[in-house]
């Protein structure tokens, strides 16, 4: 009788450690890449008056994507849902895109969110647009005409 008792409760230990297992093997992780600076930094840099330079010392350059030919800074956190077997899905993402002028001034500050798959404006600080008078067909069409083929050689 104390042999069978035994092994019962063995039994449903083991079970229950099972269980438990298997359900923490299926819950979610998640991950976090990227850097988008704070509200409280980002107020420390005003369009018009501060330059590149600035940017970098205040809020600091961002990894590769639109610094290699001095061009736009876009800084980038998306935070990724792992659940199991199934595909990563991203479950949030912010970008910061600063833009500068001619001058290296700032010239837009807009932040953008992820929602719904589209990208939505959340804030946006702006004194001159980039895009003065031209439709989305005109910027998508503009192009197609300016192409020399001596370029490619």
């Amino acid at each position: 009788m104390f042999g069978t008792h035994f092994s019962l409760k063995a039994g449903i230990r083991v079970l229950g450690l099972a269980s438990f297992m298997a359900v923490a093997g299926c819950s979610a992780t998640y991950q976090n890449h990227g850097y988008v600076p704070p509200d409280e930094d980002l107020m420390q840099v005003a369009p018009g008056v501060d330059t590149r330079s600035t940017v970098d010392d205040v809020i600091g350059a961002p990894s590769a994507s639109g610094v290699l030919s001095g061009g736009d800074y876009y800084y980038v956190r998306s935070r990724v849902k792992h659940y199991g077997m199934f595909r990563p899905e991203v479950i949030e993402r912010q970008v910061l895109a600063i833009s500068f002028d001619q001058q290296d001034v700032v010239a837009n500050i807009e932040r953008f969110d992820l929602s719904d798959g589209n990208v939505v404006p959340l804030s946006r600080r702006v004194t001159d647009s980039t895009v003065q008078g031209q439709g989305f067909l005109q910027q998508m069409l503009g192009n197609i005409g300016n192409i020399n083929p001596a370029d490619f050689f």
